[in-house]
Parts: structure tokens; C-alpha cells; sequence
């Protein structure tokens, strides 16, 4: 509604991850750094942790398209409650047809699909999204596929991603074996408030910004306090502030319309 207005090709603040907005601060520059090495010096198991929208899956859809065609990967972003589902499930993201097929016969085609990947030159990443809700037995699974492995390499490499209780979830003694086998391990931090207006602006230049429109110093302090820099939410303000402006055709966003915005993604809009 608002992209003729300001001059925009493209919704600025979409909630998709889409890799080419990922702004690299300089924390999710390090989360990116952190997950190639440990996929391509082939260290089994990556941990990257962080808030509900701090920018994980789209760091990790960047790492995805940095590796290249030379990778085949499998993203699960909502495991399935029964382990055998989830090993059905990672063959089914890796393109095997497995629904009529049991648990062992499901991880011996995989095995088979792994060596011949590794044959023609190819590696194999899995990443597990929301894996703090991943019950024991789902991660002795996973931990199974781990072992998937020739003489001389691992044939998949596998990054549990989560919120912040992923690490306390990993930290029982239970889960050792696998713990022991995360070398490379990351927290996703929010932004700082100094990144906050680097990070608005080179969304709008993705989006096709020329300049002719602004937020005021107040509005970014406004932005900051409700959004504690977590992304989703500076985008989803963000994204009602342009509204806001559109409705009142004003071309500043001021710390007034950051408030009507706030108040609306809230649901208190008449207050």
C-alpha cells in the first residue's frame, strides 16, 4: 500500500527470512563465520542459539546459498514428535521417497544416499530448526545419523538450532554423547541500539530507497526500547510506521507515529 509512496520497489520489513536483507552486524557476521567453518571443516555437529527473531534461519539460508550447489540440504523446521517420523522426515528434505519404508530401512537409504552424495563430490548439511523441543530420543536419533560416516570423513553435518533453551536442554548429563560432539557453538545476540538505524536503512535500500524519506532521532529510541533490538519486532514496527506514515502522508517517521505504531501492533489502538 505504502511502496508507490515512498518510492519503493519491495516490502522493506517482510517477516520472511530472505538472505538478501540479512544486515550483517557484527554478531550475525560472526554466526555466519561460525556455521562455514564448522560445516565445511566437516565438525558433525553446529549450535547456533538465539531469541524468538533474532535472525537465525535467515543467517542460516545465507550460510546455505554461501556453500553452493557443491552441498545438498535438508532444513527441518518443525521436527515431527516421533523419532522415526523425524528420520522419515530428513529423507524426505533430502528428496528420498521413505514414507513406506520403517526406521532402519529410512537410515540405510539415507546411508546409501550420504555415500553416493560423497562420491560425487558433494557434502550433505542437515539443519534442525526450534530443536530446544526435541525430546531425548529425538536427539539419540539425530545423534545416530551423525555416525553416518567412511573411513576418512562424516558424510552429514548437522546444525541444531534454537532458542536459548537449547542450551540447557543439551546440558543434561543424559544428552553427554551428543553434547561432546558439538564443537562449534554460537548465541545469536539481539542488535545494538548503534546497529538499529544500520539495519533499518539497508533494508530500505534492498527495497529500493533513494532518501526521500527519514526517521527522526526519537523515533529509532523508540523503536530500540520496544524492540530491544530483536529484528522480527524492529521489522514488524517498522512495517506499521511506514503505514502510519502513508495514512497521515508524512514523509518522516517521528517518535509520535513510532508510538501509534507500537500501539497498534499491540492491539491498543484507541488507547
Amino acid at each position: 500500500m505504502y511502496l508507490e509512496y515512498y518510492g519503493l520497489k519491495e516490502p522493506p520489513f517482510e517477516m520472511t527470512p530472505n538472505p538478501r536483507f540479512l544486515f550483517f552486524s557484527a554478531k550475525h557476521r560472526e554466526a555466519f563465520n561460525h556455521l562455514l567453518y564448522g560445516i565445511r571443516e566437516r565438525k558433525g555437529f553446529v549450535q547456533l542459539t538465539g531469541e524468538v527473531g533474532a535472525g537465525k534461519t535467515t543467517v542460516c539460508r545465507a550460510m546455505l546459498e554461501a556453500l553452493g550447489d557443491s552441498w545438498a540440504s535438508a532444513l527441518i523446521f518443525n521436527p515431527p514428535p516421533d523419532p522415526d517420523l523425524l528420520v522419515k522426515a530428513v529423507a524426505n528434505e533430502f528428496g528420498l521417497a521413505a514414507a513406506e519404508l520403517g526406521v532402519l530401512e529410512t537410515r540405510a537409504k539415507l546411508n546409501e544416499f550420504l555415500i553416493e552424495q560423497a562420491a560425487a563430490g558433494r557434502d550433505a548439511v542437515l539443519i534442525i530448526d526450534e530443536a530446544q523441543n526435541l525430546t531425548n530420543h529425538q536427539l539419540e536419533h539425530i545423534r545416530l545419523l551423525s555416525n553416518l560416516e567412511t573411513d576418512d570423513r562424516k558424510l552429514l553435518q548437522i546444525v541444531l538450532m534454537g532458542q536459548p533453551e537449547l542450551r540447557a536442554r543439551l546440558a543434561d548429563p543424559i544428552l553427554r554423547q551428543l553434547r561432546q560432539r558439538i564443537t562449534v557453538r554460537f548465541h545469536l545476540a539481539p542488535l545494538t541500539r548503534a546497529e538499529l538505524w544500520p539495519y533499518i536503512e539497508h533494508r530500505l535500500v534492498v527495497s529500493g530507497a533513494t532518501g526521500t524519506f527519514y526517521f527522526t532521532a526519537g523515533a529509532l529510541w523508540r523503536i530500540y526500547n520496544y524492540s530491544r533490538g530483536i529484528p522480527r519486532l524492529v521489522n514488524a514496527v517498522c512495517d506499521k510506521c511506514l503505514l502510519a506514515g502513508y495514512v497521515e502522508q508524512r514523509y518522516g517517521i517521528d517518535f509520535r507515529l513510532v508510538g501509534r505504531a507500537v500501539r497498534e501492533l499491540e492491539g491498543r489502538i484507541n488507547v
